[in-house]
Protein backbone atom coordinates (compact mmCIF):
# COMPACT_ATOMS: atom_id res chain seq x y z
CA UNK A 1 0.00 0.00 0.00
CA UNK A 2 1.47 3.25 -1.03
CA UNK A 3 2.03 5.31 1.85
CA UNK A 4 0.52 8.42 0.38
CA UNK A 5 -2.55 7.47 -0.46
CA UNK A 6 -2.93 5.26 2.50
CA UNK A 7 -2.09 8.10 4.92
CA UNK A 8 -1.87 11.67 3.74
CA UNK A 9 -4.49 11.72 0.87
CA UNK A 10 -7.19 9.76 2.59
CA UNK A 11 -6.99 11.74 6.02
CA UNK A 12 -6.44 14.47 4.41
CA UNK A 13 -9.85 14.18 2.67
CA UNK A 14 -11.55 13.31 5.77
CA UNK A 15 -10.66 16.59 7.43
CA UNK A 16 -11.47 19.07 4.56
CA UNK A 17 -13.77 16.47 2.58
CA UNK A 18 -17.38 16.07 2.30
CA UNK A 19 -19.80 14.44 5.19
CA UNK A 20 -20.20 10.99 3.54
CA UNK A 21 -16.44 10.41 3.06
CA UNK A 22 -16.29 11.04 7.25
CA UNK A 23 -19.27 9.13 7.48
CA UNK A 24 -17.80 6.15 5.15
CA UNK A 25 -14.26 5.85 7.16
CA UNK A 26 -16.15 5.74 10.54
CA UNK A 27 -18.88 2.90 9.22
CA UNK A 28 -16.08 0.98 7.65
CA UNK A 29 -14.17 1.28 10.65
CA UNK A 30 -16.79 0.21 13.31
CA UNK A 31 -18.19 -2.47 10.86
CA UNK A 32 -14.33 -3.96 10.81
CA UNK A 33 -14.48 -3.76 14.66
CA UNK A 34 -17.85 -5.12 15.08
CA UNK A 35 -18.08 -7.85 12.19
CA UNK A 36 -14.58 -9.14 11.52
CA UNK A 37 -13.15 -9.96 14.37
CA UNK A 38 -9.74 -8.05 13.55
CA UNK A 39 -8.23 -7.54 17.04
CA UNK A 40 -4.70 -7.77 18.59
CA UNK A 41 -4.45 -10.24 21.52
CA UNK A 42 -1.44 -10.17 23.51
CA UNK A 43 -0.71 -12.56 26.76
CA UNK A 44 -0.94 -11.49 30.08
CA UNK A 45 -1.41 -12.67 33.55
CA UNK A 46 -4.83 -13.43 34.52
CA UNK A 47 -6.56 -15.31 37.36
CA UNK A 48 -7.55 -18.11 35.97
CA UNK A 49 -5.68 -20.98 33.79
CA UNK A 50 -7.57 -23.34 32.42
CA UNK A 51 -9.78 -23.73 35.42
CA UNK A 52 -6.69 -23.38 38.01
CA UNK A 53 -5.67 -20.40 40.30
CA UNK A 54 -3.38 -18.13 38.94
CA UNK A 55 -1.98 -16.74 42.33
CA UNK A 56 0.22 -12.99 42.04
CA UNK A 57 2.90 -12.66 45.01
CA UNK A 58 4.92 -9.29 44.50
CA UNK A 59 8.88 -10.68 44.81
CA UNK A 60 10.12 -8.87 48.22
CA UNK A 61 13.67 -10.37 50.26
CA UNK A 62 10.53 -11.92 52.15
CA UNK A 63 8.66 -13.94 49.09
CA UNK A 64 11.68 -14.65 47.66
CA UNK A 65 12.97 -16.58 50.43
CA UNK A 66 9.72 -18.60 50.99
CA UNK A 67 9.83 -19.40 47.15
CA UNK A 68 13.56 -20.36 47.55
CA UNK A 69 12.40 -22.63 50.00
CA UNK A 70 10.91 -24.75 47.95
CA UNK A 71 12.50 -28.66 47.95
CA UNK A 72 14.92 -29.35 45.09
CA UNK A 73 17.98 -31.03 44.35
CA UNK A 74 19.82 -30.09 41.14
CA UNK A 75 20.71 -32.23 38.64
CA UNK A 76 24.62 -33.97 38.98
CA UNK A 77 27.08 -35.47 35.77
CA UNK A 78 27.63 -38.47 35.70
CA UNK A 79 30.55 -39.54 37.89
CA UNK A 80 32.93 -40.19 35.33
CA UNK A 81 33.20 -36.23 35.23
CA UNK A 82 35.21 -36.30 38.45
CA UNK A 83 37.23 -39.05 38.03
CA UNK A 84 41.09 -38.94 37.74
CA UNK A 85 43.31 -41.28 35.54
CA UNK A 86 45.91 -41.04 38.31
CA UNK A 87 46.79 -43.78 40.39
CA UNK A 88 48.55 -44.66 43.48
CA UNK A 89 52.51 -45.27 43.24
CA UNK A 90 54.38 -48.48 41.31
CA UNK A 91 54.60 -51.54 42.75
CA UNK A 92 57.10 -52.17 45.51
CA UNK A 93 59.69 -54.71 45.14
CA UNK A 94 59.66 -55.88 49.01
CA UNK A 95 62.07 -56.51 51.57
CA UNK A 96 65.75 -56.63 50.94
CA UNK A 97 66.52 -61.12 51.11
CA UNK A 98 67.84 -62.78 54.28
CA UNK A 99 71.34 -62.35 55.02
CA UNK A 100 72.84 -65.65 53.88
CA UNK A 101 73.83 -68.75 56.70
CA UNK A 102 77.42 -68.65 57.22
CA UNK A 103 78.62 -71.06 59.40
CA UNK A 104 81.69 -71.11 61.71
CA UNK A 105 84.92 -72.09 60.62
CA UNK A 106 88.78 -72.95 62.12
CA UNK A 107 90.54 -69.67 61.68
CA UNK A 108 93.64 -69.40 58.66
CA UNK A 109 95.61 -66.80 57.97
CA UNK A 110 93.71 -64.01 57.12
CA UNK A 111 94.97 -61.41 54.10
CA UNK A 112 94.78 -58.22 53.45
CA UNK A 113 93.49 -56.71 50.88
CA UNK A 114 93.62 -53.21 50.51
CA UNK A 115 90.35 -50.83 49.57
CA UNK A 116 91.27 -48.63 46.72
CA UNK A 117 91.33 -44.69 47.41
CA UNK A 118 88.41 -42.79 45.59
CA UNK A 119 88.84 -39.30 44.09
CA UNK A 120 86.24 -37.92 45.40
CA UNK A 121 83.49 -36.41 42.93
CA UNK A 122 80.42 -33.89 43.19
CA UNK A 123 77.14 -35.83 43.67
CA UNK A 124 75.33 -36.39 40.73
CA UNK A 125 71.86 -36.48 40.23
CA UNK A 126 69.89 -40.20 39.81
CA UNK A 127 66.84 -41.90 39.59
CA UNK A 128 64.79 -42.02 42.89
CA UNK A 129 66.56 -38.58 44.51
CA UNK A 130 63.92 -36.08 45.72
CA UNK A 131 64.60 -32.54 44.77
CA UNK A 132 63.13 -29.74 46.15
CA UNK A 133 62.81 -26.10 45.01
CA UNK A 134 62.57 -23.22 47.43
CA UNK A 135 61.64 -20.17 47.22
CA UNK A 136 63.70 -16.88 48.87
CA UNK A 137 60.74 -14.32 47.69
CA UNK A 138 57.15 -13.63 49.21
CA UNK A 139 54.36 -14.56 48.41
CA UNK A 140 53.13 -13.31 45.67
CA UNK A 141 56.47 -15.49 44.08
CA UNK A 142 54.48 -18.26 44.95
CA UNK A 143 51.83 -17.74 43.10
CA UNK A 144 53.93 -16.95 39.78
CA UNK A 145 55.84 -20.37 40.39
CA UNK A 146 52.20 -21.83 40.80
CA UNK A 147 53.10 -25.92 41.56
CA UNK A 148 56.85 -25.31 41.71
CA UNK A 149 56.35 -24.27 45.29
CA UNK A 150 54.06 -26.46 46.63
CA UNK A 151 56.90 -29.29 47.77
CA UNK A 152 58.58 -26.71 49.96
CA UNK A 153 55.07 -26.73 52.12
CA UNK A 154 54.59 -30.73 52.02
CA UNK A 155 58.67 -31.15 52.39
CA UNK A 156 58.15 -33.70 49.49
CA UNK A 157 59.38 -31.87 46.63
CA UNK A 158 60.07 -33.53 43.31
CA UNK A 159 61.23 -37.24 42.58
CA UNK A 160 63.74 -37.93 39.80
CA UNK A 161 61.55 -40.65 37.49
CA UNK A 162 62.85 -43.49 35.62
CA UNK A 163 63.49 -41.75 32.85
CA UNK A 164 65.97 -39.36 34.92
CA UNK A 165 63.76 -36.04 34.76
CA UNK A 166 61.13 -34.56 37.18
CA UNK A 167 57.66 -33.08 35.80
CA UNK A 168 56.86 -28.99 36.51
CA UNK A 169 53.83 -27.87 36.43
CA UNK A 170 53.67 -25.37 33.23
CA UNK A 171 57.31 -25.91 32.31
CA UNK A 172 57.07 -30.25 31.52
CA UNK A 173 59.83 -32.61 32.32
CA UNK A 174 63.90 -31.47 32.72
CA UNK A 175 66.27 -34.25 32.43
CA UNK A 176 68.34 -33.93 35.74
CA UNK A 177 69.50 -37.04 36.19
CA UNK A 178 73.45 -37.45 36.02
CA UNK A 179 73.91 -33.77 36.69
CA UNK A 180 75.37 -32.05 39.21
CA UNK A 181 73.36 -29.35 41.59
CA UNK A 182 74.76 -26.40 39.90
CA UNK A 183 74.47 -27.90 36.26
CA UNK A 184 70.67 -28.70 37.32
CA UNK A 185 70.20 -25.71 38.15
CA UNK A 186 70.99 -23.70 35.36
CA UNK A 187 69.16 -26.17 32.94
CA UNK A 188 66.13 -25.41 35.53
CA UNK A 189 67.05 -21.53 35.65
CA UNK A 190 67.05 -21.58 31.76
CA UNK A 191 63.62 -23.40 31.64
CA UNK A 192 61.68 -20.88 33.74
CA UNK A 193 63.05 -18.07 32.03
CA UNK A 194 61.54 -19.97 28.58
CA UNK A 195 58.02 -20.82 30.30
CA UNK A 196 58.14 -16.74 31.10
CA UNK A 197 58.11 -17.58 34.91
CA UNK A 198 60.40 -15.78 38.21
CA UNK A 199 63.51 -17.96 37.81
CA UNK A 200 63.89 -16.35 41.84
CA UNK A 201 64.50 -20.35 43.56
CA UNK A 202 67.14 -22.35 45.44
CA UNK A 203 67.47 -25.66 44.46
CA UNK A 204 68.71 -28.89 47.08
CA UNK A 205 68.57 -32.75 46.75
CA UNK A 206 65.96 -33.50 50.07
CA UNK A 207 66.48 -37.38 49.60
CA UNK A 208 69.41 -39.44 48.39
CA UNK A 209 67.99 -42.64 46.90
CA UNK A 210 69.87 -43.23 43.95
CA UNK A 211 73.55 -43.83 45.26
CA UNK A 212 73.63 -46.38 47.81
CA UNK A 213 75.88 -48.93 49.61
CA UNK A 214 74.55 -52.62 51.34
CA UNK A 215 76.14 -53.13 54.83
CA UNK A 216 75.30 -56.77 56.64
CA UNK A 217 76.45 -59.12 58.37
CA UNK A 218 77.98 -59.51 61.60
CA UNK A 219 76.63 -55.63 62.62
CA UNK A 220 73.64 -54.47 64.72
CA UNK A 221 71.39 -53.92 62.12
CA UNK A 222 71.77 -54.83 57.95
CA UNK A 223 71.06 -51.07 56.47
CA UNK A 224 71.13 -49.53 52.71
CA UNK A 225 73.14 -46.30 53.23
CA UNK A 226 72.52 -43.52 51.00
CA UNK A 227 75.58 -41.45 49.19
CA UNK A 228 75.44 -37.73 49.72
CA UNK A 229 77.27 -34.91 48.44
CA UNK A 230 79.49 -35.16 51.77
CA UNK A 231 81.06 -38.89 50.24
CA UNK A 232 80.06 -41.78 52.21
CA UNK A 233 83.53 -43.48 54.14
CA UNK A 234 83.65 -46.57 55.44
CA UNK A 235 83.93 -46.15 59.03
CA UNK A 236 80.07 -43.87 58.57
CA UNK A 237 78.85 -46.70 56.88
CA UNK A 238 79.56 -49.25 59.61
CA UNK A 239 78.36 -46.80 62.01
CA UNK A 240 75.05 -46.14 60.78
CA UNK A 241 74.71 -50.10 60.44
CA UNK A 242 75.00 -49.76 64.33
CA UNK A 243 78.45 -50.97 64.90
CA UNK A 244 80.22 -54.28 64.86
CA UNK A 245 78.20 -57.51 66.44
CA UNK A 246 80.99 -59.85 66.35
CA UNK A 247 82.26 -62.02 69.84
CA UNK A 248 86.28 -62.51 68.48
CA UNK A 249 87.51 -59.66 66.45
CA UNK A 250 90.04 -61.58 65.27
CA UNK A 251 88.27 -63.84 63.12
CA UNK A 252 86.12 -61.27 61.67
CA UNK A 253 86.80 -59.39 58.69
CA UNK A 254 85.52 -56.26 56.89
CA UNK A 255 84.62 -57.44 53.26
CA UNK A 256 83.82 -54.72 49.91
CA UNK A 257 82.80 -56.09 47.05
CA UNK A 258 83.36 -53.51 44.33
CA UNK A 259 83.01 -53.46 40.68
CA UNK A 260 83.65 -57.21 40.78
CA UNK A 261 86.27 -57.36 42.67
CA UNK A 262 86.15 -58.27 46.41
CA UNK A 263 88.70 -56.71 48.70
CA UNK A 264 89.04 -57.80 52.61
CA UNK A 265 90.30 -55.74 55.54
CA UNK A 266 90.82 -58.10 58.56
CA UNK A 267 88.88 -56.12 62.00
CA UNK A 268 92.31 -56.30 63.88
CA UNK A 269 93.99 -54.14 61.18
CA UNK A 270 90.94 -51.87 60.59
CA UNK A 271 90.99 -51.04 64.60
CA UNK A 272 94.56 -50.38 64.54
CA UNK A 273 94.71 -48.15 61.36
CA UNK A 274 92.69 -45.30 62.15
CA UNK A 275 92.49 -43.98 58.35
CA UNK A 276 90.89 -47.02 57.06
CA UNK A 277 87.65 -45.45 58.92
CA UNK A 278 87.94 -42.51 56.20
CA UNK A 279 88.42 -44.56 52.86
CA UNK A 280 85.72 -43.07 50.73
CA UNK A 281 83.22 -45.84 49.28
CA UNK A 282 81.19 -45.81 45.99
CA UNK A 283 77.67 -46.29 44.82
CA UNK A 284 77.17 -49.82 44.24
CA UNK A 285 79.52 -50.74 47.03
CA UNK A 286 78.40 -53.62 49.12
CA UNK A 287 79.94 -54.15 52.72
CA UNK A 288 79.74 -57.77 54.74
CA UNK A 289 81.41 -58.19 58.31
CA UNK A 290 81.94 -61.42 58.12
CA UNK A 291 83.05 -64.10 60.52
CA UNK A 292 84.56 -66.65 58.20
CA UNK A 293 86.76 -67.48 55.70
CA UNK A 294 84.65 -68.61 52.83
CA UNK A 295 85.06 -66.21 50.35
CA UNK A 296 82.25 -67.62 47.63
CA UNK A 297 79.56 -67.38 50.58
CA UNK A 298 80.21 -63.65 51.22
CA UNK A 299 80.84 -63.61 47.22
CA UNK A 300 77.05 -64.82 46.84
CA UNK A 301 75.90 -62.24 49.46
CA UNK A 302 77.36 -59.49 47.80
CA UNK A 303 76.21 -60.80 44.36
CA UNK A 304 72.66 -61.02 46.53
CA UNK A 305 72.95 -57.66 47.39
CA UNK A 306 74.09 -56.17 44.01
CA UNK A 307 71.11 -57.58 42.55
CA UNK A 308 68.48 -56.49 44.97
CA UNK A 309 69.73 -53.04 44.38
CA UNK A 310 69.77 -53.20 40.60
CA UNK A 311 66.43 -54.96 40.85
CA UNK A 312 64.70 -51.76 42.73
CA UNK A 313 65.77 -49.49 39.81
CA UNK A 314 64.64 -51.97 37.03
CA UNK A 315 61.53 -52.05 39.00
CA UNK A 316 61.17 -48.78 39.49
CA UNK A 317 61.46 -48.05 35.47
CA UNK A 318 58.78 -50.74 34.66
CA UNK A 319 56.20 -49.84 37.43
CA UNK A 320 56.73 -46.26 36.07
CA UNK A 321 56.09 -47.37 32.16
CA UNK A 322 53.04 -49.74 33.49
CA UNK A 323 51.77 -46.67 35.50
CA UNK A 324 52.06 -44.29 32.54
CA UNK A 325 50.01 -46.82 30.13
CA UNK A 326 47.38 -47.78 32.49
CA UNK A 327 46.89 -43.83 33.42
CA UNK A 328 46.68 -43.51 29.37
CA UNK A 329 44.12 -46.19 29.07
CA UNK A 330 41.74 -44.90 32.01
CA UNK A 331 42.21 -41.46 30.42
CA UNK A 332 40.77 -42.46 27.13
CA UNK A 333 38.02 -44.26 29.01
CA UNK A 334 37.23 -41.19 30.75
CA UNK A 335 37.24 -39.19 28.21
CA UNK A 336 34.88 -41.45 25.58
CA UNK A 337 32.40 -41.98 28.56
CA UNK A 338 32.36 -38.20 28.62
CA UNK A 339 32.05 -37.40 24.98
CA UNK A 340 29.16 -40.26 25.08
CA UNK A 341 27.60 -38.58 27.31
CA UNK A 342 27.51 -34.84 25.63
CA UNK A 343 26.06 -36.76 22.54
CA UNK A 344 23.48 -38.21 24.26
CA UNK A 345 22.50 -35.03 25.92
CA UNK A 346 22.95 -33.24 22.39
CA UNK A 347 20.32 -35.64 21.08
CA UNK A 348 18.24 -35.37 23.90
CA UNK A 349 18.60 -38.52 24.97
CA UNK A 350 19.80 -37.52 28.68
CA UNK A 351 17.11 -36.49 31.18
CA UNK A 352 17.59 -32.61 31.67
CA UNK A 353 15.85 -29.73 33.97
CA UNK A 354 14.73 -26.29 31.38
CA UNK A 355 13.12 -23.01 32.09
CA UNK A 356 11.07 -21.26 29.24
CA UNK A 357 11.23 -17.89 28.20
CA UNK A 358 8.39 -15.62 26.81
CA UNK A 359 6.41 -12.71 26.19
CA UNK A 360 9.43 -9.76 25.60
CA UNK A 361 12.37 -11.31 25.79
CA UNK A 362 15.01 -11.22 22.97
CA UNK A 363 15.09 -14.81 22.37
CA UNK A 364 11.76 -17.24 22.93
CA UNK A 365 13.50 -19.90 23.75
CA UNK A 366 14.44 -22.71 26.92
CA UNK A 367 17.55 -22.22 29.32
CA UNK A 368 18.82 -25.85 30.41
CA UNK A 369 19.37 -25.51 34.18
CA UNK A 370 22.86 -26.22 34.68
CA UNK A 371 24.67 -29.66 37.08
CA UNK A 372 25.67 -28.97 40.53
CA UNK A 373 24.21 -25.72 41.62
CA UNK A 374 21.40 -23.54 41.04
CA UNK A 375 20.40 -20.93 38.46
CA UNK A 376 18.74 -17.68 39.34
CA UNK A 377 16.33 -15.52 37.62
CA UNK A 378 19.00 -13.30 36.55
CA UNK A 379 21.20 -16.41 35.28
CA UNK A 380 18.20 -17.34 33.14
CA UNK A 381 16.78 -14.25 31.53
CA UNK A 382 20.25 -12.23 31.14
CA UNK A 383 21.95 -15.19 30.09
CA UNK A 384 19.96 -15.18 27.01
CA UNK A 385 19.91 -11.86 26.24
CA UNK A 386 17.58 -10.08 28.87
CA UNK A 387 14.72 -7.85 27.38
CA UNK A 388 14.22 -4.43 25.29
CA UNK A 389 12.40 -1.88 27.42
CA UNK A 390 11.34 -0.04 24.53
CA UNK A 391 8.96 -3.31 23.60
CA UNK A 392 9.21 -5.20 26.90
CA UNK A 393 7.58 -3.55 30.11
CA UNK A 394 10.33 -3.65 33.05
CA UNK A 395 7.10 -3.56 35.50
CA UNK A 396 5.25 -6.64 33.97
CA UNK A 397 8.19 -9.61 34.43
CA UNK A 398 6.88 -12.76 36.14
CA UNK A 399 7.98 -15.91 36.75
CA UNK A 400 5.26 -18.83 36.70
CA UNK A 401 5.31 -21.64 38.37
CA UNK A 402 3.34 -24.77 39.08
CA UNK A 403 2.63 -25.35 42.79
CA UNK A 404 0.49 -27.80 44.81
CA UNK A 405 -1.09 -25.97 47.76
CA UNK A 406 -3.54 -26.85 50.58
CA UNK A 407 -6.19 -25.96 47.99
CA UNK A 408 -5.27 -28.09 45.44
CA UNK A 409 -2.91 -27.61 42.21
CA UNK A 410 -2.51 -23.99 40.88
CA UNK A 411 0.06 -21.78 39.42
CA UNK A 412 1.84 -18.88 41.69
CA UNK A 413 3.23 -15.85 39.65
CA UNK A 414 6.01 -14.17 41.09
CA UNK A 415 5.62 -10.72 39.94
CA UNK A 416 9.12 -8.62 39.58
CA UNK A 417 8.37 -4.90 38.98
CA UNK A 418 11.52 -3.33 37.97
CA UNK A 419 10.16 -0.23 37.06
CA UNK A 420 12.80 0.61 39.54
CA UNK A 421 15.96 -1.34 38.37
CA UNK A 422 17.21 -1.59 41.93
CA UNK A 423 14.45 -4.22 41.83
CA UNK A 424 16.43 -6.24 39.84
CA UNK A 425 18.76 -6.98 42.79
CA UNK A 426 16.04 -9.15 43.92
CA UNK A 427 16.58 -11.30 40.12
CA UNK A 428 19.72 -12.40 41.66
CA UNK A 429 18.67 -13.54 44.68
CA UNK A 430 15.29 -15.79 43.07
CA UNK A 431 16.12 -19.27 42.44
CA UNK A 432 14.55 -21.06 39.72
CA UNK A 433 13.00 -24.40 39.98
CA UNK A 434 12.20 -26.79 36.65
CA UNK A 435 9.56 -25.92 34.16
CA UNK A 436 9.33 -22.68 35.37
CA UNK A 437 8.40 -20.12 32.84
CA UNK A 438 9.72 -16.57 32.65
CA UNK A 439 6.88 -14.16 31.11
CA UNK A 440 8.09 -10.40 30.32
CA UNK A 441 5.05 -8.49 29.29
CA UNK A 442 4.89 -5.79 26.86
CA UNK A 443 4.69 -2.20 27.13
CA UNK A 444 0.80 -0.41 27.08
CA UNK A 445 2.77 2.01 23.74
CA UNK A 446 3.88 -1.64 22.09
CA UNK A 447 0.27 -3.23 22.53
CA UNK A 448 -1.21 -0.30 20.98
CA UNK A 449 1.38 0.42 17.78
CA UNK A 450 0.87 -3.48 17.34
CA UNK A 451 -2.99 -3.37 17.61
CA UNK A 452 -2.97 -0.38 14.83
CA UNK A 453 0.08 -1.88 12.47
CA UNK A 454 -2.32 -4.87 12.09
CA UNK A 455 -5.69 -3.30 12.21
CA UNK A 456 -5.33 -0.25 9.89
CA UNK A 457 -4.14 -2.05 6.80
CA UNK A 458 -7.51 -4.15 6.85
CA UNK A 459 -9.49 -0.79 7.67
CA UNK A 460 -7.80 1.58 5.35
CA UNK A 461 -8.09 -1.19 2.54
CA UNK A 462 -12.05 -1.55 3.15
CA UNK A 463 -12.04 2.49 2.84
CA UNK A 464 -10.68 2.57 -0.18
CA UNK A 465 -12.76 -0.33 -1.22
CA UNK A 466 -16.02 1.56 0.02
CA UNK A 467 -15.00 4.60 -1.70
CA UNK A 468 -14.15 3.42 -5.23
CA UNK A 469 -17.62 1.80 -4.74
Amino acid sequence: MDGRMGGTSLIGSTRGGSFLGRSLLAGVFALSLASCGVTYKSPSVRNQADGQPVVVVSMSPQTVSVANASPYASQSLPSVFFSAAGTGAGRGVGALPETPYLPDESQQAMQYRPLPDVTPEPYRIGVGDQLLLATKSNASSVEQLTGLLAAENSRQGYSVRGDGTIAIPAIGPIQVAGLTQDVAENRLFNALVDAGIDPTFSLEISEFNSQRVAVGGAVKNSVIVPITPSDLTLGEALIAAGGFDVRDRQFASIRVYRDGTLYQIPLDTYVENPGLKDKILKAGDAVFVDTTYDLDRALAFYQAKIDVISLRTSTRISSMEILQAEVGLRRSALEEQRSNFERRRALGEETQEFVYLTGEVNDQSRFALPYGRRATLADVLYAEGGFDTTTGDPSQIYVLRAETTSKGEGITAYHLNAENAAKLVLATKFEMRPSDVIFVEEQPITKWNRTLQQFLPSVLSAARSAAAG
